[in-house]
């Protein structure tokens, strides 16, 4: 019965995190890690790099639709690209550099900001 309920949680919250990430054309990590660490018990550090696995395949699927649809930005895209990729390859080090409580709290104080960006 735990592993029906664990296997629930997992799709449903896969389906959640594929919504908002297909929606608003990304931020499903925002919930991915947060589903990970609380419902689920995934230590901190593997909950991030779980989030990023989890998001490959929906900003793929995603990024399919967009350009399907005609939204997508190939200039701006090229260049985001080079920052993209040298900042994630950064945070990757940084990730297994830090000690988890601070992957926390610096994952806490940019949902924060990003939250209070929003209403303002």
């Amino acid at each position: 019965m735990k592993k029906i309920v664990s296997t629930v949680l997992k799709v449903s919250g896969g389906a959640a995190i594929g919504f908002i990430n297909g929606f608003f054309g990304g931020g499903g990590g925002m919930l991915c890690v947060p589903l990970l660490e609380k419902v689920l018990k995934t230590e901190t550090k593997k909950a991030h790099a779980t989030a990023i696995m989890i998001i490959l395949p929906i900003s793929i699927a995603s990024a399919i639709a967009y350009i399907f649809n005609g939204y997508a930005d190939w200039g701006a895209t090229a260049i985001s690209s080079v920052g993209v990729t040298a900042g994630g390859a950064v945070g990757a080090l940084l990730l297994n550099k830090l000690k988890s409580v601070w992957v926390g709290v610096v994952f806490a104080v940019i949902m924060i900001a990003a939250g209070v960006k929003l209403l303002f």
